[in-house]
């Protein structure tokens, strides 16, 4: 399998505290991979640092060979990779088609042609001023673009079915908080990314809710879609997962299939300290510690 992302000694610091000390793994095309851990092992932190949100104070985030490591969160995104937020984050404003529409921005091309200068000091007012020229005067190119962009759109409001499509002119502050997150989903979705990046896509929601999220992970995964997903969620994570990376104090401290997983004594430790019985019966207590989790300190 051809690998896709590969961290090695990931590291974050907030003054004393190490919340991702020396973090490797690795991502292989097509694979769905989840981080678990307790609250504060470093899971949302990783997210963060993969996606550009904070900078690492050392080591290497190699995305199909590039290092990424202390790029802009906008340049991150022009490379394939996009995320969800463990705290939902829509435009409130923006109806549900926009937001969608607005996650394609990485995409653009007839419209920004000259995004790479738009970092280059003196030199970026060019390539702005080239688009506002373009946006007024528009071009085929410009108009095909744009005609992708909706069936790019209509295809992800179309995976979520009648919990978006019918509210697609809806502003989104006026969504429930489970299609608020699905907005979300469809609008990462919607920027064909190579590598999805979701941060506790289920959070709030409940069994039903989740178990839809669930299917339409495993229709993604059938799609040939690569996921680094962060849950609390046990009984998703072993139904999606064709690896599991479990953090604690933010060290990864077991890597595995899921059934590997469910064994590990360092997992089992790690949730609920040194505690005697079976392993199933260890395990199924994890699941419920996994479930009862509604959060992480960032």
């Amino acid at each position: 399998m051809t690998r896709i992302l590969e961290v090695s000694g990931l590291t974050r610091r907030f003054g004393a505290l190490r919340a991702v000390d020396e973090s490797s793994f690795h991502v292989d095309e097509g694979e769905v991979v989840s981080i678990i851990g307790p609250n504060g092992s470093g899971k949302t932190t990783t997210i963060n640092l993969l996606s550009g949100e904070l900078k690492p104070d050392g080591g290497a985030i190699r995305f199909r060979g590039r290092d990424l490591a202390g790029l802009s969160a906008d340049r991150i995104a022009g490379e394939g990779l996009r995320r969800t937020f463990q705290n939902g984050r829509v435009f409130a404003n923006a109806t549900v088609e926009e937001n969608v529409l607005i996650g394609q921005a990485p995409l653009a091309r007839a419209t920004a042609p000259l995004k790479p200068l738009r970092r280059m000091p003196i030199i970026r007012w060019a390539a702005l001023v080239v688009e506002t020229v373009l946006a007024i005067v528009g071009t085929p190119a410009q108009r095909r673009e744009e005609r992708e962009r909706q069936q790019r759109a209509e295809t992800q409001l179309e995976r979520f079915g009648q919990r978006l499509l019918p509210r697609r002119d809806h502003p989104a502050w006026t969504l429930s908080y489970a299609n608020r997150r699905r907005t979300e989903i469809a609008r990462a979705l919607a920027s064909d990314p190579e590598l999805l990046l979701l941060d506790e896509p289920t959070a709030g929601m409940n069994t039903a809710e989740t178990q839809e999220v669930m299917h339409q992970l495993l229709d993604l995964k059938a799609q040939g879609q690569t996921i680094l997903l962060v849950e609390h969620k046990l009984d998703l994570v072993m139904s999606v997962s064709d690896r599991i990376i479990v953090m604690d104090g933010g060290q990864v401290i077991a890597e595995g299939t899921p059934v590997e997983i469910q064994n590990d004594e360092r997992v089992i430790e790690a949730y609920l300290g040194k505690r005697r019985g079976t392993i199933a019966a260890r395990t199924h207590d994890v699941a419920s510690a996994v479930l009862d989790d509604e959060g992480e300190a960032r």
